[in-house]
Order: structure tokens, then C-alpha cells, then sequence
């Protein structure tokens, strides 16, 4: 078994920003493994906030052994995005060698389309305003926010898509105090659910704390080991293949989250259709699909994942799976 990893940048249609910084590009790991006779491939997004850099992940997908599958993988990597970008790779092997699709092989339904959120980046109210009202037609806005002073911003997003549904991302940017001071208005402004509003290390604050709008645990909530420190405190968990490390985990967590009565919101970090594309087979009935990352960027891989007013689309199998 052969594994190649590339590196691989695709410039975002304008500058994206959340409480913790800009970019301009998304920078990605591309992963192939062949087999002689077939070549799966997948994507990942290395991520600072979790001590992850292009170098480090490049270095995890080096040190695998020539030879294992994906049930060996699960204990070869820890959950992250070099996890990830193998394991999607795997999959795609697997549904090539086998001639049908990833779906099939998982014992899944075939997928339909999601109406999928789309991300306003964090900017003054007066451009957060004008960000709304251009994308006023989506059914699901999702709005960056994590400062002290963010009700200006959140009012001002309401008055340029006043039909829209809004969901709310803090980025981990608000203390437990501003948290309380904005819960009440998020209710009023109709907010179907705020992500992450305090640091994962200080969420205990959440506990018996009000929640008139649920909240859903991003940075919080990687794998299925992180579902016990979730009580109390979350309404909702957030997957992201980057975070579970992959296709495999990401299904299993969704089922061991449903089973403890939270409800699902599939995420995704900034990166083309080959990162979408298995997510869209977890976001399959969730309450949130946040995968727009796509739709961020100015170029896109081929065969790229299609988005209308259904929503996302499953991939074709020329894009993967």
C-alpha cells in the first residue's frame, strides 16, 4: 500500500474571519493511497487551535506502518485531521475495489441533500449587514461572532435577512457574563442555536446556567471519549471529520450522541468538495449541516460536490466515495 500526501491551497472568494484571526487561503493535506490498482484519496484541514500544523499532520501520516486497514487505524492515530484525511482515503479505496459506494459498504440508506448554513465572517455590523442582506435568500445563515460587544452585530445581521434562520458561532469569544447578558436576545432575534460560546476549559459555567436557545458543543466535543464531559452543559454536538479523525468515528459518534438524546449539527472546517464529501453521509437527517466550506472558496477540486436550493448534494464518484 502506497501513501502520497500533497499539499494543496485554494483561495477563498473573500477574506474569512473569526474571533481568532483571517485568512485569505485555505491551506489542506490531500492524502492518496493505492493499492496497485486502485487510489482512494481524502481530505484534511490541520488546525492550529488543536496544535496541528501542516509539518506535524504530514509527519502523523508518515509514521503509519506499510500495511494496516481502517479498523488498525482507529489505534494507529489519535482523532485529528491526519486520522481524518486516512481514513476518508480508505473508504474511497474500499468503495473503488468493491465497485459500489461508501454508503453501501456502511450499511447506510442513500443520501439525499441537506440544506446546508452559510457562514458570514465576523466584521463590523454595518458590513455583517450588508453580508446578510446579500445572502438574505438561504434558509440558514451562520453568523460569526466572539466579542465583547456583539449584540450591535447580531441585530444587524436580523435587519438585513429578516427571513432568514439564524444560528449563532461564539468561536469559544465570550465569557460566562456575556454569554448570560446575550441569551435573552438571541431568543428574541430567533436564534435556532449558538455554538461554542464559552473556552472548552471553562465551560463548567454552563452548568445550571439558562439556555433559552440550544447550545451546541464545537471545541468541545471531538470524539465519542469527549461525550461524558458534555452533561449538563450541551444541547447539541457539533461533528466534524477533522476533529473524530474520520468517516468511521464521525458515525459512530453521531449514533453515541443520538443515544444519549443530544442532537447532531454536522460541521466543517474551511476546505474544498473532497472534505465535504463524506460528511454529507454523517449530516443525513441532522438537525444543523454547516458544510459550506465550498461555497467560501474561488476554486474548487473537479467534480465538485453541487449546491442549490436542496441544498448540498451527496458527491458523484468521480469526486469520491
Amino acid at each position: 500500500m502506497r501513501i502520497e500526501v500533497t499539499r494543496d491551497v485554494f483561495r477563498l472568494a473573500q477574506v474569512f474571519t473569526i474571533s481568532r484571526g483571517s485568512r485569505t487561503e485555505a491551506r489542506v493535506l490531500t492524502v492518496r493511497i493505492s493499492d496497485g490498482g486502485a487510489t482512494g484519496w481524502g481530505e484534511c484541514v490541520p488546525y492550529a487551535r488543536y496544535d496541528e500544523t501542516l509539518d506535524s499532520v504530514t509527519a502523523q501520516v508518515a509514521s503509519l506502518p506499510e500495511t494496516f486497514d481502517r479498523a488498525m487505524l482507529q489505534s494507529l492515530l489519535p482523532a485529528g485531521a491526519a486520522r481524518n484525511a486516512v481514513d476518508c482515503a480508505l473508504w474511497d479505496l474500499e468503495a473503488k475495489r468493491a465497485g459500489r459506494r461508501v454508503w453501501e459498504l456502511a450499511g447506510l440508506p442513500a443520501p439525499e441533500p441537506e440544506i446546508t448554513a452559510y457562514t458570514l465572517s465576523l466584521d463590523t455590523p454595518e458590513a455583517m449587514q450588508a453580508q446578510a442582506l446579500s445572502h438574505a435568500h438561504r434558509p440558514l445563515l451562520k453568523i460569526k461572532l466572539g466579542t465583547p460587544d456583539d449584540m450591535p452585530r447580531l441585530e444587524a445581521v436580523r435587519r438585513g435577512a429578516p427571513g432568514a434562520r439564524i444560528i449563532v458561532d461564539a468561536n469559544e469569544g465570550w465569557s460566562a457574563a456575556i454569554y448570560a447578558d446575550l441569551a435573552p436576545h438571541l431568543l428574541r432575534l430567533g436564534v435556532a442555536l449558538v455554538e461554542q460560546p464559552l473556552p472548552a476549559g471553562e465551560d463548567e459555567a454552563l452548568i445550571g446556567m439558562k439556555r433559552p436557545v440550544p447550545v451546541c458543543a464545537d471545541e468541545s466535543c471531538h470524539d465519542r471519549a469527549s461525550l461524558p464531559g458534555l452533561k449538563g452543559k450541551y444541547d447539541v454536538v457539533n461533528i466534524k471529520l477533522d476533529k473524530t479523525g474520520g468517516l468511521t468515528e464521525a458515525l459512530a459518534l453521531r449514533d453515541a450522541a443520538r443515544a444519549e438524546g443530544y442532537g447532531i449539527m454536522v460541521g466543517c472546517m474551511v476546505g474544498s468538495s473532497l472534505a465535504m464529501a463524506p460528511a454529507t453521509l454523517v449530516a443525513q437527517g441532522a438537525m444543523v449541516t454547516d458544510l459550506d466550506g465550498p461555497l467560501l472558496l474561488a476554486e474548487d477540486r473537479q467534480n465538485a460536490l453541487m449546491f442549490d436550493e436542496a441544498g448540498v448534494h451527496p458527491p458523484m464518484a468521480a469526486l469520491w466515495g
